[in-house]
This record gives structure tokens, C-alpha cells and sequence, in this order.
């Protein structure tokens, strides 16, 4: 698999930043270097790593039988794991100029939007994991975040 290709970026870039202008648009926090440092971010970073997982993921537990479908599922969240969440908020922090506010408790933001949503979030996984074909399941994912954006957008004033 390619390290990045031209459709994961361009989608990754699209639907990242939707969904999070969505979120900063409720949350009264958009700004244009914002918007466009989550299209780099989705289009970058994102759309290498999450396909990256999910193959590798597909590769090591690619049987049919309910343990392999299970064991993808439960390894998908555990890739969005308190850590990816903390480091997803201090990204936004970072494209929207706020470093000032970047600090360790974003930990604790991250492992509470985690513990909070994981029935929805392991539902979410095990189908994008079980029913789509791998060629989809990146935009699938980031179609799911950007769904998400809203929730982890407002982690900090819900749990913060």
C-alpha cells in the first residue's frame, strides 16, 4: 500500500476539516488557520496513518471468524485511543495559534472523551472494521470523526 495516495489526502483534507469547522463553527472557535491546518492534517498525517493501521490491521486479523472480527474491532479503538484524542485537541490548539494552552490535561480530556463514547465509537469500529471493504474504510472512519468533531470539539468545556 501506498504511503499516502492522492484520494486518502484529498478526502482526509475534506472531511477532517469539515467536521471540525463544523464543531469550531458551534463552539464559536473557527478561524481560516485552523480550518486549513486540519486539511493539512487530515490530508497528511491522518490519511497515512490511519490506512496504514487499518491494512496492517486487515493483514494480521483478516479471517472471517468472530475472534479476528472482534480482535479488529477492539484494536481499532484502541488506535483512537486517550492519547490520539489528546494529541488531536493539542493539534487543533496548534493550528489555531493557542500553544499557550497546550498542557498536560489535555490527557485527562482525552481519557475522558475516550471512557465516555466507547459503546458508540467500538459499534462504530467493529462495522467499519467487519462491513466495509478496506479501500473505504479511511474515509469511512474519517466520515465517523468528523461526525465525532462536534463531541471531541467540546470535550474540554464537557470535561475539561
Amino acid at each position: 500500500m501506498a504511503l499516502l495516495t492522492l484520494r486518502n489526502g484529498v478526502s482526509g483534507a475534506l472531511i477532517y476539516a469539515a467536521g471540525d469547522s463544523g464543531a469550531a463553527l458551534l463552539t464559536g472557535e473557527f478561524l481560516w488557520p485552523r480550518l486549513l491546518g486540519m486539511m493539512l492534517v487530515g490530508g497528511t498525517l491522518y490519511a497515512i496513518e490511519i490506512p496504514a493501521y487499518f491494512s496492517w490491521l486487515a493483514r494480521r486479523f483478516g479471517g472471517s471468524d468472530l475472534r479476528n472480527r472482534i480482535l479488529r474491532a477492539l484494536l481499532a479503538q484502541a488506535f483512537f485511543n486517550p492519547l490520539w484524542i489528546a494529541r488531536h485537541i493539542a493539534l487543533i490548539y496548534c493550528v489555531s495559534g493557542r500553544f499557550a494552552e497546550l498542557h498536560w490535561h489535555l490527557l485527562n480530556i482525552g481519557l475522558a472523551s475516550f471512557l465516555r463514547i466507547v459503546p458508540l465509537a467500538l459499534t462504530a469500529n467493529y462495522l467499519i472494521q467487519n462491513h466495509i471493504p478496506l479501500r473505504w474504510r479511511f474515509i469511512s472512519s474519517a466520515i465517523f470523526s468528523a461526525m465525532m468533531a462536534v463531541y471531541y470539539a467540546m470535550s474540554e468545556a464537557f470535561f475539561g
